[in-house]
């Protein structure tokens, strides 16, 4: 059954032609007019391509969060236990001052790692009344990075702070 305009049956209800989809013509309603039959499972395999990327960029983004987060209280811990040991009377006072003050303030952040707080008391209060000195704390604490399994962190990060603070020249006057 031929018509007698020379168009075939399929292009007279609207549907493209082989002719009409490779020049990118719509011809039709239809929402897959452009697409053709490989094309359909495109969507879940980009998904499933770019899915494990997505997941191991927010893992990158929490670990880099966290030990901002905990570098800030490790940062917070160097200073507050030399400010303690600063206005101390004595050695073994600003020892335990110190030493107390630094873990509590961990403590307080909700950081969870063994500290390791070194004291530089030595100089400070050895030097003569009247004279400037200073003492300093450092702080060393070891995050746990291993839970985010995310390939390339490490599985902890050392974190080390060093602060340093002036002793008041009449101290024990």
């Amino acid at each position: 059954m031929a018509d007698p305009t020379g168009s075939s049956p399929r292009a007279a209800r609207g549907r493209p032609t082989s002719a009409g989809r490779a020049a990118g013509g719509s011809g039709g309603s239809s929402p897959r007019a452009g697409t053709t039959a490989g094309e359909h499972g495109n969507a879940a395999l980009e998904l499933l391509v770019l899915a494990p990327v997505i997941l191991a960029l927010i893992g990158l983004v929490i670990a880099a969060g966290r030990t901002s987060v905990a570098q800030g209280s490790v940062d917070a811990a160097a200073r507050d236990a030399a400010r303690q040991a600063s206005i101390s009377l004595t050695p073994s006072a600003a020892r335990q001052a110190a030493l107390s003050s630094a873990y509590a303030a961990l403590r307080a952040d909700g950081l969870h790692c063994r500290p390791v707080v070194t004291l530089d008391l030595a100089q400070g209060f050895g030097t003569p009344l009247g004279q400037p000195a200073q003492v300093s704390a450092s702080v060393r604490c070891t995050v746990r990075l291993s839970d985010l399994l995310v390939p390339g962190v490490p599985g902890t990060r050392t974190l080390t702070a060093r602060f340093t603070s002036p002793l008041d020249p009449y101290r024990s006057r």
